[in-house]
């Protein structure tokens, strides 16, 4: 099972809010998800990860997708 760690919509019209989480790359975007990681708020340029989770989940070989991986980049600057 390939697993992704990528971003779960959710929110309403024109108001986006996003889940980053840990999902098999087979499941629709929306659809089930095996660990929610964190959160990204578009409107108010805020993301949120639990740096422990999303450890655990690169060491077992989850990948990010190119927008999720921005956003660890992002928060890790953030965070330092």
């Amino acid at each position: 099972m390939a697993v992704r760690i990528r971003l779960a919509r959710m929110g309403s019209k024109k108001k986006p809010y996003y889940r980053i989480v840990a999902a098999d790359a087979r499941s629709p975007r929306d659809g089930r998800y095996l660990d929610r990681i964190g959160t990204y708020d578009p409107m108010a340029e805020a993301v949120v990860i639990n740096d422990a989770r999303l450890h655990y989940w690169e060491g077992v070989g989850a990948q990010p997708t190119i927008t999720v991986a921005r956003l660890i980049r992002k928060h890790k600057r953030a965070a330092a």
